[in-house]
C-alpha cells in the first residue's frame, strides 16, 4: 500500500496590500493635493504580488517564487514581497531564509489592509497581525515540510522523532497528527498509525487543506479527508489475511523500528516472533544477529549472520535498516559485512585478554563472571575419573 500520497503539512498565509493607512492622514493637510489611483490601478509591486498570491492558490509555487522575486527587485522594503518571500522559503524547508524574511516583513510592515491571501480569515486584517501569525508556528510548519521530506526518502524514524517535537508545542495540529500517522505506518506501528489517522480526522480545522505533498492529487483538499482515507486503507489492508511472508515483514520492519528508538527488548521480541513464523528468514536472522551484537554477545551474533548470508532469500535488497549505509544493499553484503565486524571485534577482544596474561573467566551471558568457588559440587559427577583402556 502506498504511504506517499498521504503526506502533507499546513502552509501560513500569504498576503496583499492595497491602498490602507498609507493615506489616512492626507486630509489634514490641507495645502498638499495628493492624487489616490482608483483601487483597481496597481503599482507593479502590488500586481506581482497578486497574481503571486493567485498562483499560490492554484498551486503554482514556482510560477508563485518568479513573481514575488519581480516584485522585490522593484521593492526590496515591501513588507508584504518579503512576508510572501518567506513563505515561499518556508514551502522549501529553508527554515533560517524564511525566518530572515518574516523579520524583514514585521520590521517594514504597517496597518496596512490586506486585499488578497491565501488564507481567507486573515483578509481584511492589518499587515501587522498578519505577521505576528506567521511568526508563531513556523517551527511547528517546518517540522512537518522536513518530515515530509524524510517520509518521502523512506526515513520514516526521522521523520517520527521531528513530528514528536511538533507535537508538544501542538499536540491537535491536523498536519502533524496525519504526518505521523504515515511515519508510524512506515514503521509498521499500524495501531498507532490509525489513532494518529483518527485524530487528524476528527479535528477541528475545516480550513486545513494540504499544499506540501508528494501526490499532486491531493493539493488544496481537506487534510481531515486525506487522514480519513488514510485510517480508511490501512483498516482495508489489516482486513486482509495476510501471509506468513507478509506478517513476517511487518515483524521485521517493527523490530527495526524499536531498534532505532533504542528499545532491544521489544525488538527482540518482534524478531523473535517473525523467527517462529519462519526461521529461514534471511532478514530475521541478520535482525536477531545484531541484537546479540548490540548485547555483547560476538559469537551469537556472528553465528546468525552467517546463517543469515546463507539463507535463499539472501539477494533481497534491504529497504529500511537500523544503519543508513546499509539501506539499497543485498541482505547477503550487509551480512557479510556484519560478519567481518563481529570477526574484527572478536579478535580484538582476544588480543587484549592475552595482553593482559590473565586466565579466562567463565562469563554468563549478561557478561557477569561465574563465581567458580561458589557453584555447588554436582552430585551426579562420578567420584572415579575415567581410565584410558589398555
Amino acid at each position: 500500500m502506498s504511504w506517499k500520497r498521504r503526506c502533507s503539512r499546513g502552509l501560513l498565509m500569504i498576503a496583499l496590500a492595497t491602498s490602507g493607512s498609507l493615506f489616512a492622514h492626507a486630509g489634514e493637510l490641507k495645502d498638499l493635493k495628493i492624487n489616490i489611483p482608483r483601487r483597481s490601478k496597481l503599482t507593479p509591486v502590488q500586481r506581482l504580488n497578486r497574481e503571486g498570491v493567485e498562483a499560490i492558490r492554484k498551486h503554482k509555487f514556482s510560477k508563485a517564487e518568479k513573481l514575488f522575486y519581480k516584485a522585490y527587485l522593484y521593492d526590496p522594503g515591501d513588507a508584504f514581497t518579503l512576508n510572501n518571500l518567506g513563505y515561499v522559503s518556508e514551502l522549501q524547508g529553508q527554515i533560517e531564509r524564511a525566518q530572515r524574511y518574516y523579520q524583514l516583513a514585521a520590521e517594514q510592515s504597517s496597518d496596512a489592509v490586506i486585499d488578497l491571501a491565501s488564507a481567507p480569515e486573515i483578509k481584511g486584517r492589518p499587515m501587522k497581525e498578519a505577521v505576528a501569525l506567521t511568526n508563531a508556528p513556523l517551527q511547528i510548519n517546518h517540522a512537518n515540510v522536513e518530515a515530509v521530506r524524510l517520509l518521502s526518502q523512506g526515513r520514516a524514524p526521522e521523520a517520527d522523532l521531528a513530528l514528536q517535537q511538533a507535537l508538544k508545542s501542538d499536540p491537535r495540529n491536523i498536519y502533524t497528527l496525519n504526518n505521523m500517522g504515515v511515519a508510524k505506518e512506515m514503521e509498521g506501528e499500524n495501531q498507532e498509525a490509525l489513532k494518529y489517522y483518527d485524530e487528524a480526522a476528527v479535528a477541528a480545522q475545516p480550513n486545513a487543506t494540504a499544499v506540501v505533498t508528494t501526490n499532486s492529487s491531493w493539493r488544496g483538499r481537506p487534510v481531515s479527508q486525506m487522514a480519513e482515507e488514510n485510517a480508511k486503507l490501512l483498516r482495508q489492508h489489516l482486513g486482509r489475511a495476510q501471509d506468513v511472508r507478509e506478517q513476517v515483514a511487518e515483524l521485521n520492519l517493527r523490530g527495526v523500528s524499536a531498534v532505532n528508538r533504542n528499545d532491544l527488548r521489544t525488538a527482540d521480541a518482534d524478531f523473535r516472533k517473525a523467527y517462529a513464523l519462519d526461521p529461514n528468514n534471511a532478514f530475521t536472522l541478520n535482525n536477531i544477529g545484531y541484537v546479540y551484537e548490540l548485547e555483547g554477545d560476538q559469537e551469537t551474533a556472528q553465528f546468525y549472520y552467517e546463517h543469515a548470508r546463507q539463507s535463499m532469500d539472501a539477494n533481497a535488497v534491504v529497504g529500511v535498516a537500523s544503519r543508513r549505509t546499509a539501506e539499497g544493499k543485498k541482505l547477503f553484503a550487509v551480512a557479510e559485512d556484519n560478519t567481518s565486524r563481529v570477526d574484527t571485534r572478536v579478535a580484538q577482544q582476544r588480543q587484549t585478554l592475552q595482553r593482559q596474561n590473565e586466565p579466562v573467566a567463565l562469563r554468563r551471558r549478561d557478561n557477569s563472571i561465574v563465581e567458580e568457588s561458589t557453584q555447588p559440587p554436582n552430585p551426579s559427577t562420578p567420584s572415579i575419573q575415567p581410565q584410558q583402556q589398555q
